[in-house]
């Protein structure tokens, strides 16, 4: 039996993605010769851009390179303007939050426990959110910070320069969750932290929880020397690997942060889609 190829994408995924796809809008100043809806009938589908967009996250290719033949002659001239288009409407933004309320329904995000960290990442292009990166000899980099829950579903992203401290980060990340909990949610929340965050203990109870901070290696001890101790806080370093599993967030290309942004969502969106339904091979 052939194995399905990452990018292509099941009927599952694409009836979740398919009433998120933005509708061309019109200047409502602007008068137009065309009535809405005119001319030539679009040449490629929406489901096919859709899946050539996912070929170049997975795979890491640059967009000039992508390949016409496996995806009907489509050119990638005509795929990044459509990427672009859908960046700028949030449609990826929007499919994450859509993949969190379908994994809360079948599942339930933990709200009780949670974790943030900051991972570094080459940017050799990049001309936003970047700096000399402290860990690899200056080159060019950006940090990508992700808050999780306990099982490692992606709740909120930010990214900055690879020089900024991870605490610097903390505030907006908290600021920009794309989920909240419910107002009946009653259970206490903790939020797991390495010592890199140690001064924000403040910030962190000022977003409702209570702050666990500790030094990496302490958690690691506690997994090697207690067998029935539970790590809470690594989850977050495992939820960095399943990014990084996208080769087109690692290195960073993207010139923009908006591009990275969007790229980076749509992994999220797919990665806690994966944890409920079949989305892809």
């Amino acid at each position: 039996m052939a194995r399905t190829k990452t990018w292509e994408i099941f009927a599952a995924f694409w009836e979740l993605v398919e009433p998120l796809i933005p509708t061309d809008t019109r200047d409502p100043h602007k008068v137009y010769r065309r009535k809405r809806g005119g001319g030539r009938i679009p040449k490629y589908s929406n489901r096919l851009y859709f899946s050539a967009i996912v070929y170049v996250l997975r795979t890491g290719i640059i967009w000039n390179a992508l390949p016409r033949e496996k995806f009907e002659g489509l050119g990638s001239s005509a795929l990044h303007q459509k990427f672009q288009q859908w960046a700028a409407a949030g449609l990826f933004e929007k499919l994450w939050q859509r993949g969190l309320a379908e994994y809360d329904e079948l599942q339930g995000i933990s709200w009780e426990w949670q974790a943030a960290d900051g991972s570094n990442l080459e940017a050799p292009l990049a001309q936003e959110s970047v700096g000399p990166n402290p860990t690899d000899r200056g080159k060019k980099g950006t940090k990508r910070h992700m808050l999780v829950d306990e099982l490692g579903v992606p709740l909120s992203l930010h990214v900055n320069a690879a020089n900024r401290h991870d605490s610097v980060a903390l505030e907006p990340l908290l600021q920009t969750a794309v989920v909240q909990p419910p107002a009946t949610e009653s259970s206490e929340r903790n939020l797991c932290l390495d010592a890199g965050y140690v001064g924000k203990e403040e910030t962190v109870r000022r977003y409702g929880f209570f702050p666990h901070i500790r030094p990496r290696g302490e958690e690691k001890k506690d997994i090697k020397n207690r067998p029935k101790y539970k790590a809470r806080r690594w989850v977050v370093e495992l939820t960095h690997s399943w990014f990084n599993r996208f080769r087109k967030l690692l290195p960073r290309y993207e010139k923009t942060d908006r591009s990275y942004y969007a790229l980076t969502a749509l992994a999220a969106a797919m990665i806690t889609l994966n944890k409920v339904i079949a989305i892809y091979g």
